[in-house]
């Protein structure tokens, strides 16, 4: 090192004032650095007291890396330009070669290029601290900046320190080991002291204190702590200590006022159109308003018709009720005449039964409730074999005519119950068969019909569930689905070539469904479908940009070569190149051919591959266009699936009829089998056997006419029964149409005084003039008719 610099803290630039010099701010009272540039070793302490200094001393004494260590301290590092005031050239010196002290250069034994050569390792640390002290306000900051090395070959590590009191890079610096984060901790452990990881916190931390508004001020801080000569000063003014006038913002301020003026002016004489022309509507308005209240009035004037209405009609009813009480009282009279009529044919007719008993009409009566009930069993036994013998028709047996017959169809019931219920379960069989086919052909036809809807909407041949996932992974990435084609929208056989067609649909089916990816999108693809269940099988190719095949020497023959690639794809080249690799089989028209190639196929659509392996998948027909998926022209396709839509409607429809024509069988076989059980019900002939009790009561009948022929006082008697017996059901007759009058009559008086009530009809006669009132005197009635 060369000789020390020197400072001489008399000279000051402060106004004077008194006996003294007013030294307002902060002001610089000490400043330390400790192994920053040739400062090695110790702590070098500088110290002003809140004075101008001036540094003097010979060149290469250290007066630039004091600067440069000042402007470290309060200026950020991407604007530091080390050595400046020196006039060197610009990356002369940098933060590392400080932190390890470079001092000289030197060149080795070899010849090589000169190597600096530090005063310390990466194993050292460095420090630069100020201590700025206000004598107005009596406060003192210390700001600090700490620097160590983690990579030998990288640049410096540091953090930032601002303090309220005055530190010392002896007392507070130094003595914490070889780990920097002791440092740290002792630090934090101090009153009022901040540490900072990068300087922009820093930097406005003591700005704040310092009371810098803008970090313009140290921008001119920097320019001045090393200015050497200024060219124009007043470019130097305006460049470093005037802030920039925002002209544009203000244009646009003024632009946008006018703008503002300009529509509030045209929204005024808006205004003023809109009012002339809604002055129209404003007496329309008016003459509506008056319409309105005439309305009301009128109105009003038929609501109080109501009440008139109603007093008329209390009056009607009034004089109603009168003529119903007397009718009621008349129907009254004659009930009670027609029960005491009633009463005494009663007892006319009890005489006649006592008297008929004592002429031998006991017997009478014992034969009459014999045929009764004989009757009453004949009627029960004729219903019942008229039942079976429905059932009996119904199932094509003979009726129960006999119990030689009624035994035949006992044993005939097993039979034919074994029989329906064998033909109507293999009928249900044969039902739900057809149920399974016609629902699985209308699935069938459902598919054919959406790819059909969709085949229509688009030129592609591929099938509507690969689209369906392309467009949700485009969907999911933002992107449009003709970024990512497939390969079957972009080759197809050359209209020259048809007769290969199936055999390249064959053997390229897999490879037309595979997405072409771009280089671009490649990454977000691979993340979504890796994150994603597909619920389907997706292959797809990685496309790079710029990537040239090498060019192959194909099969005269060879597949490729009647196979076309969209000459407008961006994919043309990477397409091209791909078929001649994947798909170089010779197209070989007769076996022998065949057998002596190594890639081959043939029309038929047999393959073989590597010269061992051959496969012929007939699974689907070869000329089967609606599973075609190369060309960008879908009509063949379209032609196919639609002849196939109808086949398979014709056979939705011919299941549909069969199924009915079951479900009508599976009925008929069920009511047959219903119809056996109801035959089976049946267990004993004598059930059925009605004709016996009418020859019984022939015989009664017999014998109650020879009784009657027999006594002509009895047959007297029985004559006057019957005859009393007519005018009692006379009577009978009578008394309950004339109860269902009275009941009609009191049902119309109890509806008048209902209405009556409605009406509200006073008690006393109306006057003629009544003083006004509150309360109304009729209350609405309801519109009843009279």
């Amino acid at each position: 090192m060369n000789e020390p610099l020197r400072f001489e803290p008399e000279l000051d630039f402060g106004a004077q004032s008194g006996d003294g010099i007013e030294r307002a701010g902060f002001r610089l009272q000490r400043f330390e650095v400790f192994n920053w540039g040739t400062f090695h070793q110790r702590v070098w302490r500088m110290e002003p007291g809140g004075d101008s200094v001036l540094l003097t001393g010979d060149i290469g004494s250290g007066k630039s890396t004091l600067v440069d260590a000042l402007t470290t301290l309060l200026v950020p590092a991407q604007k530091v330009s080390y050595n400046k005031a020196a006039g060197a050239e610009a990356r002369e010196r940098t933060l590392r070669t400080y932190v390890l002290g470079h001092y000289k250069s030197e060149r080795g034994d070899t010849g090589m290029a000169a190597r600096a050569v530090p005063l310390r390792d990466q194993n050292s640390y460095s420090v630069l601290l100020g201590v700025f002290h206000n004598e107005g306000y009596d406060q003192t900051v210390t700001l600090a900046q700490v620097f160590w090395l983690k990579d030998p070959r990288g640049q410096p590590e540091r953090f930032y320190v601002v303090a309220d009191s005055a530190l010392g890079i002896n007392e507070h610096f130094a003595g914490f080991g070889a780990d920097i984060g002791q440092l740290k901790k002792r630090l934090r452990a101090l009153p009022g002291v901040t540490l900072f990881d990068s300087f922009p916190p820093y930097g406005a931390e003591f700005r704040r204190r310092f009371g810098i508004a803008t970090e313009q001020a140290m921008d001119l801080f920097h320019q001045t702590v090393s200015m050497k000569s200024v060219g124009n000063l007043t470019d130097f003014v305006r460049e470093h200590m005037l802030e920039a006038f925002p002209v544009e913002a203000r244009i646009d301020a003024l632009i946008a006022h006018f703008d503002d003026l300009h529509r509030a002016h045209q929204a005024v004489l808006k205004a003023k159109a809109q009012i002339e022309r809604l002055q129209p509507l404003v007496a329309d308005c008016d003459r509506h308003a008056e319409l309105v209240r005439e309305t009301d009035h009128l109105r009003g004037c038929r609501e109080a018709l109501r009440p008139w209405f109603a007093q008329l009609k209390g009056e009607l009813l009034e004089r109603r009720l009168v003529l119903w009480h007397a009718e009621l009282e008349r129907l009254a009279n004659r009930l009670e005449r027609l029960r005491e009529q009633q009463k005494q044919q009663r007892r006319q007719r009890d005489e006649l039964t006592r008297a008929m008993y004592d002429n031998g009409g006991h017997r009478v009566g014992a034969i009459k409730a014999e045929m009764a009930q004989l009757e009453a069993q004949r009627q029960e036994k004729a219903e019942r074999a008229r039942q079976y013998g429905e059932v009996a028709i119904a199932l094509g047996v003979t009726g129960a005519a006999d119990v030689d017959v009624f035994d035949a169809n006992r044993r005939a019931i097993e039979t034919g119950q074994a029989a329906s219920l064998a033909a109507r379960d293999d009928g249900s069989n044969r039902l739900t068969e057809a149920g399974v086919t016609l629902r699985e052909l209308r699935l069938l036809h459902g598919d054919i019909t959406g790819e059909l809807d969709s085949l229509r909407q688009r030129r592609s041949n591929i099938p509507r569930q690969m689209l369906a996932l392309r467009d949700t992974l485009c969907a999911a990435l933002g992107l449009a689905p003709d970024a990512l084609p497939f390969i079957g929208e972009l080759v197809q056989v050359r209209q020259e070539e048809q007769e290969w067609e199936g055999a390249a649909e064959r053997l390229l089916h897999n490879f037309a469904l595979s997405l072409l990816v771009p280089e671009a999108h490649y990454a977000d693809v691979a993340t979504w479908v890796d994150a994603t269940h597909l619920g389907a099988r997706l292959v797809y190719y990685r496309v790079r940009q710029n990537v040239q095949a090498e060019p192959r020497n194909l099969h005269p023959r060879s597949l490729a070569h009647k196979l076309q690639v969209r000459d407008d794809s961006p994919f043309y080249a990477w397409l091209e190149a791909e078929l001649a690799r994947r798909f170089d089989y010779a197209c070989c028209d007769s076996m022998e051919q065949f057998r002596r190639e190594k890639l081959a196929v043939t029309r038929n659509g047999q393959i073989k591959a590597g010269g061992e392996r051959h496969e012929k998948d007939d699974r689907n027909a070869l000329g089967d266009r609606s599973r075609y998926v190369l060309g960008w022209s879908n009509a063949a396709k379209i032609a196919a699936l639609a002849k196939q839509e109808r086949d398979l409607a014709a056979r939705v429809q011919a299941i549909a009829s069969q199924i009915s024509a079951l479900k009508s069988d599976v009925a008929d076989h069920d009511k047959v089998f219903k119809l056996w059980q109801q035959l089976a019900f049946y267990t004993n002939f004598a059930e059925l056997d009605w004709q016996p009790l009418t020859g019984a009561i022939d015989r009664l009948q017999r014998e109650l006419d020879d009784l009657a022929a027999s006594s002509d006082v009895l047959r007297t008697l029985q004559a006057q029964f019957d005859a009393l017996g007519i005018a009692l059901q006379e009577s009978d007759d009578v008394l309950h149409q004339t109860t269902r009058a009275h009941a009609s009559q009191e049902e119309k008086l109890r509806t008048t005084q209902q209405q009556r009530a409605e009406c509200a009809i006073p008690s006393t006669p109306r006057r003629k003039k009544r003083a006004p009132s509150t309360s109304p005197r009729w209350l609405p009635c309801r519109a009843t008719s009279t």
